[in-house]
């Protein structure tokens, strides 16, 4: 090792390059590495805490038995850790300029790149996978894809790509059949088609003759051959083969040491007591990041061989401390199959605890060693460890000594026995013995990659030959600050018979030991303390049917309790789309109705989209970090930047009095300040900002920002609180029509309810983002941006510069998700890093990362409504009376429009004579609340199905019936008079319930339900309808702007931004139509307030109609200036025709604009039409619940979508399966939790869980509604505002 002073290179490879870097920085991570020093961006960031796998790559060693690859998040990565490694990026395996990978390729093709920010790691995490396994099974892509996250598409179309590769998918690729592709495509003879296996079709009651013609041709695809991959680097595999030596590396705060004997390391660990050892990175990263720790020492195990042997003993295998939960996995699956099962009933169950361990480029790195000695409560091996007595080798410079892991082993939170300058350096797992049983369980929010609630390991022996307990374990983690022993109860079993009458016993003891506090931290106290007593259970169920399986015991369990039993298995998921075909004759060229892949989806799937933060460095760039409140409501004294001026690299500060226009802003209403002055009204509210040289300078300083506050109160976090102080925003909306008194009197039986609806968080995967480069002159200000709104943000800037609006300039090239939250919010950072440009006249650039993003931006407003329903016995509704409440946050932003989108959808899809709803803003202390998918909508659609569902109670009729009873009928009014026409919601409901076989469903649910007591089935069938266009009627207006150029090729642009959605395409597919050309003449740059002025938002569901009018329009100005040039010579090309045109001087440039005709609507006179049309869907989900964690799947949704004649199906269903997982996270899964303080406490991945690829239905059906023209859109598609909708009732009121 070097000297104190001296430090050594780091060498490793990066797709094939050799570098050296002389300088390595151990804060520094592979991520901002290799985007920022190598300009590789096609790795994104997404959590910085491992959570969500946009950061994959994949990292190779040559080790003593032989090569590895595997799978990392190189936000965690340190920089240090990869001497001597070759690390793989997206850009690494293929490129658009050269040749695509079959993994890039494939993702594209099968529709599953959206956004795309997600794109690059889910490659990478299935590239890792190829290069380990080239033909895995569908189980091992599952697990592969563990740590890796989409908001946008729905998971299925990735998988379905995918599964191409697998045993299970693998397709001849055109190659082995003489008639082409094994999977033959072809269309049905009723014009409809369909993408799915034959046992999908079959499933859902399909003629299995008949052909399907899938969303994607796998004929297309080109072969995957394994023997082609990037090979190792020779050089490096030479370098390795020679013992490497100790390094040190030493950036401004940190040194990093890698000794390379174990002796060397202990005599490190007495000089450095409080050194951490790193091995993955996984917790200390995240801990120096969020937690704002500092180690300045870390200590690198990575060469010592003792930390990463694997031992086989008498006893047990001996894992060295610093081998990673992989090399675990596989080792104790490999004795598994070895061993008789009773010598491996532990290691079955720190496998059953490792199945669901984190994401799989987590357990990669992790190590066993870390997971023991970070101590955490909830931890999912520690409990197993201790239940089955491992025993853990410690040493320091002067010896080693052997402890058990036992409850004395932790002896506070996050406290372990070991002594400063020990090292834990093994773990000996022991084997099980005859008469042992030994199970282990977790419970959590989701099932993969989610941190316990409650987790636990059981080990009971039993008298050889016996019943008679002769020694029991029970340990828990999260029911205490340490994992514990329910040593109080396992003593009082010793000796007694299993059975019911220990089982009564054991619950009793275990109520009173495994006790909470009511204010203990994580919550759920009555939950926690209720899965003690039902994991217990399970565990007393699963050893008596061993027992009876044995012979040991006679009476084994009972038929009807058997499913308490049974480990989860995931099922493939399968699936099947259904869409109408083209009409016959269409030509080939026309696009419009066929399933095209997204046009940038390649692009996205090579990492070649270039995304905000991709953009290179300007020349004299700054990086700007936010100083934010963490008041809810407080005066503020003080601010001392005293301290972060003096900091490396920091240029300036910026607080309100840097703003040279208006520190006042809003979407709508201008109530809420740029900076904060003088008061916060919010935790997360901008107070100010540090600007530096980089972002970890300007992350620092911003941190040692001290602001001093004088608290106030009230401080109102909830609806309740709101309600209890009157905090409310005006105005107060009301809907009525009908007599609401006259209705209660007719009505047969009338119920009252309430209902909570929580908040959810938008996780797009790219966080807002801005970069401002002031153009020197006149006040102009040039602005890359990820929003969903271009002119207000461009409005609000200059508003904040005090300047024009034709000073300021707004380009969006795509962004990485959106989902309405970047159409407001995006502001809040786009202002502030302008006036940070603007003050110090050079480029300023920021990327929030998710923790910040989470915590100011806001999410979907969370609702309290109550009602009074008035029904009849036949299940008729005839009176209906509903308030709602919603959590607008600290301003209005949007809420106003929000609120009243949810009136209009307070019945759903139900005629109701009489009805009123009225709607209240509460005004709290929380970040403003803003637009989400469906906009209220969906808040307002699920009361309506929770008084629905208590109708059908009350009256003990099927739901399905009341609910039939109750629809709307051709030409009938809504609450806002609007008369509906062009109804299909009949047909949808009609075809619903064939594809789902509803019927035979409800009863295989009822007989199932019969025939087990634990877990049970739900079966539900929701109607939605959602009106099309935006409320505020001023916005329903859209421009474009198209240029032909003398080359015949096609420069389109319009006011609509591409945030994953496929708008792009779908315009360039209108343009097609209407010129008459290829699609690949036709090209979009970017959207930017300098080509189209005074856009609306992307957003209302409307935002194919209104581009797509305006770019047909300029389309169509433009062809009737070239139609005097085809008759001239009908059989011309386009492009004669257009340099025709040219030497004639004829303009070939047009706008284009479309306003949507005859809206209007007036709250006061409740008149008017505020809607263009409707989107009308049903959809069908089964579920499963067990009763006695809680846990659910959902195994089947069945969806029939009207979506007009669909521009694109594939982009078309698409949209709808992502809705659907979105509106599934929404009421089963997503939960923001505040502090009573106003603090966001779920920040991040690790805390909010969306839905997951685990989280899919193991069948999912979605129909396009065929024959339903809609003649108020463009080519009578229609928008899909509807989708999220759909799928949170369907699988909420089962």
């Amino acid at each position: 090792m070097s000297s104190d002073h001296e430090v050594d290179q780091l060498l490793f490879f990066v797709n094939g390059k050799k570098i050296v870097e002389k300088n390595a920085d151990p804060e520094m991570t592979l991520l901002t590495y290799i985007r920022r020093k190598l300009g590789l961006t096609g790795t994104k960031l997404g959590c910085a805490e491992g959570g969500c796998g946009a950061c994959t790559v994949m990292v190779s060693r040559y080790q003593q038995q032989g090569l590895i690859h595997y799978s990392v998040n190189a936000c965690l990565a340190p920089l240090c850790s990869l001497h001597l490694s070759a690390v793989t990026t997206v850009e690494g395996i293929g490129s658009m300029a050269h040749k695509l990978h079959p993994v890039q390729e494939r993702i594209a093709k099968a529709h599953g790149s959206q956004c795309g920010f997600c794109t690059p790691g889910i490659v990478m995490s299935m590239y890792a996978l190829l290069r380990n396994k080239p033909q895995p099974t569908m189980a091992d892509l599952e697990e592969a894809f563990q740590g890796n996250l989409c908001r946008c598409t729905g998971y299925r179309p990735i998988l379905e790509g995918f599964k191409t590769f697998t045993k299970e998918g693998g397709c001849c690729g055109g190659r082995g059949r003489d008639n082409g592709c094994c999977m033959t495509n072809g269309s049905a003879t009723d014009g409809t088609l369909t993408n799915g296996s034959e046992a999908d079709r079959l499933s859902e009651g399909q003629d299995p003759s008949s052909q399907h013609a899938p969303l994607f041709n796998m004929a297309e695809f080109m072969p995957f051959d394994p023997t082609q991959e990037v090979i190792f680097p020779p050089q490096l595999m030479s370098l390795c083969r020679v013992p490497c030596g100790s390094l040190r590396f030493r950036g401004e705060r940190v040194v990093w040491l890698q000794p390379s004997r174990l002796e060397e390391l202990l005599v490190l660990k007495s000089k450095h007591p409080e050194a951490k050892l790193v091995v993955g990175n996984t917790e200390v990263g995240i801990e120096m990041k969020f937690k704002n720790l500092l180690y300045p020492v870390i200590l690198a195990p990575a060469f010592i061989p003792e930390l990463h042997n694997v031992q086989h003993t008498d006893r047990g295998v001996v894992f060295g401390a610093a081998c990673s939960l992989s090399l675990l996995a596989r080792v104790l699956e490999e004795e598994v199959v070895r061993l008789p099962p009773q010598q491996t009933q532990v290691f079955h169950a720190v496998l059953a605890q490792l199945r669901w361990f984190a994401g799989l480029q987590i357990r990669n790195v992790a190590a066993i060693g870390g997971n023991i000695m970070t101590a955490s409560p909830i931890s999912d091996l520690n409990p197993v460890f201790m239940a089955a007595g491992c025993k853990l080798t410690l040493m320091d410079k002067d010896g080693s000594r052997v402890v058990q892991m036992d409850d004395s082993f932790f002896p506070g939170y996050r406290k372990t026995v070991v002594r400063p300058e020990e090292i834990l350096l093994s773990i000996e797992i022991p084997y099980s013995t005859k008469s042992q049983y030994f199970s282990a369980f977790k419970q959590s929010p989701r099932r993969e990659d989610d941190i316990s609630i409650v987790t636990t390991a059981m080990s009971v022996t039993f008298i050889a030959g016996t019943t008679i307990v002769k020694d029991l374990k029970l340990s828990y983690g999260g029911m205490a600050p340490t994992t514990v022993l329910a040593k109080k109860t396992a003593d009082t079993l010793l000796g007694r018979q299993w059975g019911e009458e220990l089982l009564q016993d054991a619950c009793s003891s275990l109520a009173e030991e495994m006790t909470l506090h009511p204010s203990a931290p994580g919550g759920m106290v009555t939950y926690r303390r209720t899965l003690t007593l039902s994991l217990f259970y399970k565990f007393y169920l699963t050893v008596l049917q061993k027992l009876a399986e044995e012979g040991v015991c006679v009476e084994g369990v009972k038929a009807d309790c058997l499913s308490a039993t049974e480990i989860y298995h995931a099922e493939t998921p399968s699936s099947l789309q259904v869409y109408q075909a083209v009409p016959e004759g269409q030509s080939e060229e026309d696009v419009v109705g066929r399933p095209m892949m997204h046009l940038s989806a390649l692009k996205q799937a090579t990492g070649e989209a270039v995304y905000c933060d991709d953009i290179p460095l300007y020349e004299n760039e700054l990086y700007l970090a936010l100083v934010t409140s963490t008041r809810a409501h407080a005066h503020i004294l003080s601010i001392d930047v005293s301290e972060a001026e003096k900091m490396a690299g920091v240029a300036t500060c910026v607080f309100a009095e840097d703003i040279p226009g208006s520190n006042m802003t809003g979407p709508v209403f201008h109530d809420e300040t740029v900076l904060a002055d003088r008061m916060v009204v919010c935790v997360g509210q901008i107070i100010g900002a540090v600007v530096a040289d980089t972002q970890a300078h300007a992350q620092r300083a911003a941190k040692a920002v001290k602001i001093t506050y004088q608290d106030l109160q009230p401080v109102i976090v909830t609806i309740q609180d709101a309600i209890a102080t009157q905090s409310f925003f005006q105005p107060i909306r009301t809907i009525e029509r009908g007599d609401l008194e006259a209705g209660f009197k007719q009505a047969d039986h009338i119920l009252e309810g309430e209902m909570h609806i929580g908040g959810q968080e938008h996780f797009y995967l790219e966080t807002h983002v801005t970069v401002a480069i002031p153009r020197g002159e006149d006040g102009e200000m040039e602005l890359f941006c990820s929003t969903q709104s271009t002119s207000k943000t461009q409005s609000l800037v200059a508003m904040a510069l005090g300047v024009p609006d034709n000073r300021v300039v707004v380009r969006v090239k795509r962004m990485g998700g959106g989902f309405g939250g970047k159409e407001s919010r995006s502001t809040l950072l786009s202002t502030v890093v302008a006036v940070a440009a603007q003050k110090l006249k050079r480029p300023v650039r920021c990327m929030l990362d998710r923790d910040e993003d989470m915590l100011v931006s806001g999410g979907r407003h969370p609702f309290y409504a109550k009602y009074k329903v008035g029904f009849m016995n036949s299940g008729k509704v005839v009176s209906l009376d509903v308030t709602y409440y919603s959590n607008a946050g600290n301003s209005m932003d949007l809420s106003l429009s929000i609120m009243e989108r949810a009136l209009f959808h307070m019945e759903n899809s139900y005629s109701i004579p009489n009805i009123r709803g009225r709607g209240f803003l509460c005004k709290t202390h929380l970040p403003s609340n803003t637009a989400f998918r469906g906009f209220g909508g969906p808040q307002g659609m699920m009361v309506a199905e929770s008084w629905m569902s208590d109708v059908a109670l009350s009256l003990g009729m099927p739901a399905e019936e009341v609910r039939k009873i109750n629809l709307y009928v051709q030409g009938e009014r809504t609450p806002y008079n609007q008369i509906l026409d062009q109804l299909t919601l009949e047909r949808c409901w009609a075809e619903c319930l064939s594809r789902s076989n509803y019927q035979e469903r409800r009863e295989a649910v009822e007989l199932y339900n019969r025939q087990n007591r634990w877990t049970k089935r739900g079966l539900s069938i929701i109607p939605t309808k959602f009106g099309i266009s935006f409320t505020a009627f001023f916005l329903n207006q859209a421009g474009a702007l198209v240029h032909i150029y003398t080359d015949g090729s096609v420069l389109l642009t319009h006011g609509g931004t591409e945030m994953g959605q496929g708008l792009h395409t779908k315009m360039i597919q209108v343009a097609s139509r209407v010129l008459g050309v290829s699609c690949s003449k036709i090209h979009i740059t970017e959207t930017s307030t300098n080509t189209v002025p005074n856009t609306s938002p992307t957003a209302a569901s409307v935002s194919s109609d209104l581009n797509g009018a305006a770019v047909q329009n300029a389309c169509e100005i433009l062809l009737k200036r070239l139609e005097p040039y085809k008759t001239k010579k009908p059989k011309g090309s386009w492009e004669e025709w257009v340099k025709a045109a040219y030497f004639d001087r004829v303009s070939l440039s047009a706008n284009g604009f479309y306003k949507t005709p005859d809206l209007c609507y007036d709250f006061h006179t409740n008149s008017g039409r505020p809607f263009n049309y409707f989107s009308y869907g049903v959809a069908c989900s089964e579920v499963e619940v067990d009763c006695l964690t809680g846990s659910h799947k959902n195994l089947h949704t069945t969806i029939v979508m009207d979506v007009g004649r669909s521009l694109n199906p594939a982009i078309d269903i698409g949209q709808v399966e992502g809705a659907f997982m979105q509106g599934l996270g929404l009421f089963t899964l997503e939960e923001l939790r505040y502090s009573p303080q106003g603090v966001l406490l779920t920040r991040g991945p690790g805390m909010y869980k969306i839905p997951a690829f685990g989280d899919i239905p193991g069948q999912l059906s979605v129909s396009l509604l065929r024959d339903a023209p809609n003649d108020k859109a463009i080519f009578a598609s229609k928008k899909m505002g509807v989708g999220l909708s759909i799928e949170c009732h369907a699988v909420a009121t089962p």
